[in-house]
């Protein structure tokens, strides 16, 4: 027989679920992080995890859905003022400091198994869902620098998108470049925004 949940608990437990969703996802992994480990800090059956999320994928994609707008607000303050080198730069900055101190969405980076793990269950469309807050500014943003006369027209505003993901790599791959780190990173950033100006 199904346990019925009151407004307040079904309430706390979604906030629990995620919290331990959002943890153990990050420090272990989709894969790794088993339903029992999900469902022990809320204190529900394995059962009743069902009357929450359809499956540790949602959960997981609720987890994106909650931490995107604070990711979207720090992209979002370098796109003020019009396109040019300085914006640009200030965008991939900020990515890279998202990268480095988020470590889920620099685990979904790094493994993007995971990312089509959570898509092929919960669908593309509902992995959509991010999109307009993290992806859909930046794009309006090159499309109205390239309207501008400012960024290379030959170029599609997602493949730029793309470019500018690029800078993550050297996030993940820091290591590999020792004390030269920092340096590497601003000459790529640098790079990659005058490479698309006009």
């Amino acid at each position: 027989m199904a346990i019925a949940f009151t407004t307040e608990e079904k309430t706390h437990i979604t906030r629990v679920l995620l919290d331990a969703g959002e943890e153990l996802f990050t420090t272990q992994g989709l894969k790794k992080t088993s339903l029992d480990e999900l469902v022990a800090s809320a204190g529900i059956a394995k059962g009743s995890f069902y009357a929450f999320f359809d499956s540790k994928e949602s959960l997981y994609l609720e987890v994106m859905l909650r931490r995107a707008p604070q990711v979207a607000a720090r992209v979002a303050t370098a796109l003020t003022g019009p396109p040019g080198e300085e914006s640009l730069v200030a965008v991939m900055r900020a990515i890279t400091g998202v990268l480095t101190d988020d470590p889920l969405y620099r685990r979904l980076l790094a493994r993007p198994d995971e990312l089509e793990a959570v898509t092929r269950r919960v669908g593309p469309e509902q992995i959509a869902r991010v999109t307009p807050q993290i992806v859909t500014p930046l794009l309006d943003y090159l499309a109205e620098g390239q309207r501008a006369g400012v960024v290379v027209t030959d170029i599609p505003p997602e493949t730029l998108v793309g470019v500018i993901r690029g800078v993550g790599l050297i996030v993940l791959n820091r290591d590999r470049f020792g004390p030269a780190y920092e340096q590497v990173l601003e000459a790529t950033i640098r790079t990659l925004a005058r490479g698309m100006l006009t």
